[in-house]
């Protein structure tokens, strides 16, 4: 399954995306979206991460995408600015036919690194660990983008993992079944 990881934001917005199976995670692609400072007005800075994230879906083809949730923090206007850059990256995912997943930014730190309170460091070691990445990652967007596919595809799993249809039971439990 191939995994789109976005964190949004309305100047620089990150994007990863993996290849899971089974156990195995692999990186596709990974890299950021950073908008151009000369025409810095909110709809051109919407109109260049729909374009972008476009482009990086349809080289891609991704069968999910995963958002960290938006928390609130102290100004308001920001939280408007990346809410609509948040909207602008769902939106190419939406046209595109990709189901939209979203995990709080603890559920990323615990799927990733085991704890909820991890710091952005330790997400970025772990984020690097899990899919064998040697080059230095300096911007925590990327590794946020793809910390949070990472997350869907552990949580994705479990709950695949819970389904089983009466011939996999029937395979996995071969001294259950009865033959008359």
């Amino acid at each position: 399954m191939k995994i789109l990881g976005i964190d949004p934001g309305s100047l620089v917005c990150g994007y990863g995306v993996i290849n899971s199976r089974g156990k195995s995670l692999s990186v596709l692609e990974y890299g950021i979206v950073k908008v151009s400072l000369k025409n810095n007005s909110l709809e051109y800075r919407i109109k260049e991460i729909f374009e972008r994230l476009t482009h990086v879906i349809s080289r891609n083809t991704p069968d999910a995408a995963a958002f960290e949730t938006i928390f609130y923090s102290k100004n308001a206007k920001s939280l408007i600015k990346l809410s609509h850059a948040r909207a602008s990256a769902m939106l190419a995912v939406v046209m595109a036919g990709i189901p939209i997943f979203e995990y709080s930014p603890r559920e990323v730190k615990q799927s990733v690194t085991g704890r909820g309170n991890a710091s952005k460091e330790q997400v970025q070691f772990m984020v690097k660990k899990l899919l064998s990445i040697e080059e230095t990652l300096d911007l925590f967007d990327i590794t946020d983008a793809l910390g949070v596919a990472i997350c869907h595809s552990f949580r994705y799993k479990q709950k695949t993992d819970k389904i089983l249809s009466w011939n996999d039971y029937i395979k996995a439990n071969p001294d259950k079944i009865i033959k008359i």
